[in-house]
């Protein structure tokens, strides 16, 4: 019952404060101007969902789970990341200070009680190895930072961040459940339903963005609650089940990273060569590629749902499935290969798919443009 009860909480609440938040953003500045051609949006749009996400999250954390004191270090250390997020939206943020401010937010949950001390081998129930201290530390903030960061990255279309959010933090609960994690789930339920209820203003035609107080927040809550479970005993929820769970937009980072690192622009360098952009540049739109995503994102649940029932076969199939899919959308041989040989200045980026499909006389774009 209180699995159902958190998600309503968390998500009423949500969805109450979202319309605050629209009238809000205008008076404390949180706007986003349009200002160059990554922006997929035409007029000024009030990005402060940050704000109903995480009142929803949090106050629904307090009530449910305040008698647990690591909890209570996960509210603290998303109170933070969400602060980072907020000054970020207003005033805006040099992106290294923000990022020493990220790492600072994690080590508050190492400091927490809250580590990855240990590896599990999905093959193996009792076989894990133990991390030594300056090691748990290292990698317990490189996951926080890192998923953090993921769910950041993907916030690039209506909608987008809020779903793929609320279907990784679901599965990772049903996960939890499974594996007897039965407080990381019900915590995890606390984050899906505060994305939920932001999610009818945001999906497209969005009337308010997340803003980088809102990608941030969950991120930093996915990543934290799901370390939350290698507390309780040796389990797979702080290992292998947020990294499938959320293998599209971790998939989608690192070929973000390496593309900007093979053309020498800075890594945190915003650019339009995310899968997201490109399935849009097959002129299919913001609604369907967004559900396109939403799509492989539930395979990529259902992956980590069988890793955890031991069923790896028919893990290994979805898994296929998966990249199948994301092949058929993002590869094109020629501007790949015009992306990491030639240069492609990252605004082009995203683009050539498009353009190709212009030249051969197809759409190219014509119902993406509509619906921007």
């Amino acid at each position: 019952m209180n699995y159902i009860l958190i998600v309503l909480v968390s998500g009423i609440i949500s969805f109450a404060v979202t319309p605050l938040a629209i009238r809000l953003a205008p008076r404390i500045g949180a706007m986003d101007i349009p200002k160059d051609k990554r922006r997929m949006h035409s007029r000024p749009m009030p990005r402060f969902g940050g704000l109903s996400m995480f009142l929803g999250t949090e106050l629904a954390l307090a009530f449910f789970l305040h008698h647990d004191p690591k909890v209570l270090t996960i509210l603290i250390g998303g109170a933070c990341i969400y602060a980072v997020g907020v000054v970020d939206d207003i005033r805006g943020m040099d992106a290294k200070v923000k990022f020493a401010l990220q790492i600072a937010s994690a080590i508050i949950i190492y400091i927490g009680g809250i580590r990855i001390g240990f590896v599990k081998n999905p093959f193996d129930e009792e076989a894990y190895v133990m991390f030594p201290g300056w090691l748990s530390f290292v990698i317990t903030v490189l996951w926080v930072v890192g998923i953090t960061n993921t769910v950041n990255l993907i916030d690039g279309l209506d909608g987008l961040a809020a779903g793929v959010a609320t279907i990784a933090s679901a599965c990772i609960a049903y996960t939890a459940v499974l594996s007897g994690q039965y407080e990381v789930g019900l915590a995890m339920l606390a984050v899906s339903g505060g994305a939920m209820g932001f999610l009818p203003f945001n999906f497209h035609p969005a009337r308010i963005f997340m803003g980088d107080s809102g990608s941030l927040f969950l991120g930093f809550m996915i990543a934290a609650i799901s370390i939350l479970g290698s507390t309780k005993g040796a389990t797979l929820i702080a290992t292998i089940v947020p990294f499938l769970v959320l293998g599209l937009p971790i998939f989608d980072t690192t070929f973000a990273i390496i593309r900007r690192w093979v053309n020498g622009y800075p890594i945190m360098r915003a650019d339009k060569g995310h899968i997201h952009h490109r399935i849009m540049a097959t002129g299919i739109g913001q609604r369907r590629t967004v559900l396109i995503m939403y799509c492989i994102s539930a395979i990529m649940g259902m992956v980590a749902v069988l890793v955890v029932q031991r069923m790896m076969l028919e893990a290994a199939v979805l898994v296929v499935v998966a990249g199948i899919l994301v092949c058929v959308f993002i590869a094109d041989h020629a501007s790949i290969k015009e992306i990491f040989r030639e240069g492609i200045p990252p605004e082009q980026i995203g683009m050539l798919s498009g353009r190709h499909h212009t030249e051969n006389g197809e759409s190219g774009g014509k119902e993406t443009a509509k619906e921007e």
